[in-house]
C-alpha cells in the first residue's frame, strides 16, 4: 500500500478523529478510521492502527474496543473533563457578568474541543440571568494576567481608571492621572472582579473594579504595604465590605427576625454566632466596614432587622433614613 504524503501526522490525526467522533455513546469501526485518515492523505493498515490506538494511551487518550457482531468498534473513555463538569463551566461563563459576550463565546468554543462533536452540541446552552449586563472591556483577561504577574514579580502596577458619564461615554477618572498601586490580590464580589492593593501615597488599602482598569503597566518599583496584608484575610475583607465600598471597620450588633437567618448566613457565613433574643428574633455581632452601602442593605430589609450598636452607627442609620425620607418628600 503506497503511503500518503502526511504519514508523519498519523498519530496526531488519529487522536483528533477519536476525540472528535467518539464518546460513551458513539463508536467508530476500523474501516471508518481508515476512511477518516485517508481524508488527511494518510494511509494505514489495520495492524499499525491497532498499535497506534494503544500508543494513544501514552498521550492520555484511553481508547476502548468492544465487539460488535463479527467486528470491533472503538471509542474514547475517561476524558479529562466529564460532560456535566463542562456544562457547569459553560453555565458559569455565560452567567458571568465580567466576561464579555464575545469572549464568552470564544471560551465555550474552546471547551467544545474537549468533547466529541456530539457532546459539543450539548454544550451550546443558553443560561438566562435576570438583568444580566455583560462587561464591555475586552482587555479584562489580560489585565487579570498582568496583575498576577506583578504579584509574582513583587512589583507595583500603573493604570488608568474610568467611569461612565451621563452621555454613556467612558471618562477617565482624575483627568486621566495614572494610579500607582501595589497589588496584593484579586477578590470576587457581587459578580465583579476587584483588585485589592496598597496606595503608598495615601497609606491605605484600596480596591478597584478590574473591568474599569485601562492600560495596565508593570512598574519597576517593588510592592509596598506588606505589613498591612500580613494581617488581612482577603475573603474576610470582601465579606466585610458591602459592594466593595470601604469604610471604618466596626463590630456591629444586629437584632434580626428569625426568618432572615438564611440571609445572615449567606452574607456572613455559617460560623456567625446567632443568639436567640426572644421567640421571633436573634442577635448577631458582625465585623463590617460601615458605609452607606451597608446602611442601605439594612434599610432594604425593613422592619426585619435593626442596628443595636454601637451608638454612633445607630445614629448614622437614623441620619441615612432621614436623608432618604427627606429625598422623596
Amino acid at each position: 500500500m503506497p503511503k500518503g504524503s502526511n504519514q508523519k501526522f498519523k498519530l496526531y490525526r488519529l487522536a483528533q478523529i477519536m476525540q472528535e467522533q467518539t464518546d460513551e455513546e458513539h463508536y467508530i469501526t476500523m474501516p471508518e478510521i481508515m476512511k477518516e485518515l485517508a481524508k488527511y492523505d494518510i494511509t494505514a493498515d489495520r495492524k499499525s492502527i491497532y498499535n497506534d490506538l494503544r500508543d494513544l494511551s501514552v498521550l492520555g487518550i484511553e481508547v476502548e474496543g468492544e465487539p460488535d457482531g463479527n467486528r470491533y468498534h472503538y471509542h474514547v473513555v475517561d476524558r479529562a473533563f466529564e460532560l456535566p463538569e463542562l456544562k457547569l463551566l459553560v453555565d458559569a461563563i455565560q452567567s458571568s457578568k465580567f466576561i464579555t459576550e464575545k469572549k464568552s463565546n470564544a471560551l465555550i468554543k474552546k471547551l467544545e474541543t474537549l468533547v466529541s462533536k456530539y457532546d459539543a452540541q450539548k454544550l451550546q446552552r443558553q443560561v438566562f440571568v435576570s438583568g444580566r449586563i455583560k462587561t464591555m472591556n475586552e482587555s479584562i483577561y489580560y489585565t487579570v494576567d498582568a496583575i498576577h504577574n506583578a504579584i509574582s514579580a513583587d512589583k507595583k502596577i500603573k493604570f488608568q481608571y474610568y467611569q461612565w458619564n451621563e452621555k454613556k461615554e467612558m471618562e477617565l477618572r482624575h483627568s486621566g492621572a495614572w494610579y500607582h498601586i501595589s497589588p496584593w490580590g484579586l477578590s470576587w464580589n457581587n459578580e465583579n472582579y476587584y483588585l485589592v492593593g496598597y496606595d503608598s501615597e495615601e497609606e491605605k488599602i484600596k480596591h478597584f473594579r478590574v473591568d474599569k482598569m485601562l492600560h495596565i503597566k508593570l512598574s519597576k518599583e517593588s510592592r509596598e504595604g506588606n505589613e498591612h496584608f500580613k494581617k488581612l484575610d482577603m475573603a474576610d475583607y470582601a465579606k466585610k465590605s458591602f459592594g466593595m465600598f470601604g469604610g471604618k471597620e466596626r463590630t456591629v450588633k444586629l437584632l434580626v427576625k428569625n426568618n432572615l437567618a438564611g440571609v445572615i448566613i449567606d452574607r456572613f457565613g455559617k460560623d456567625v454566632m446567632m443568639i436567640p433574643a426572644d421567640n421571633e428574633h436573634f442577635t448577631v455581632s458582625v465585623d463590617i466596614h460601615v458605609s452607606k452601602q451597608f446602611l442601605g442593605w439594612v434599610f432594604s430589609l425593613g422592619e426585619n432587622i435593626k442596628i443595636l450598636g454601637p451608638d454612633d452607627v445607630v445614629e448614622m442609620m437614623k441620619g441615612e433614613i432621614g436623608r432618604l425620607v427627606g429625598q422623596y418628600k
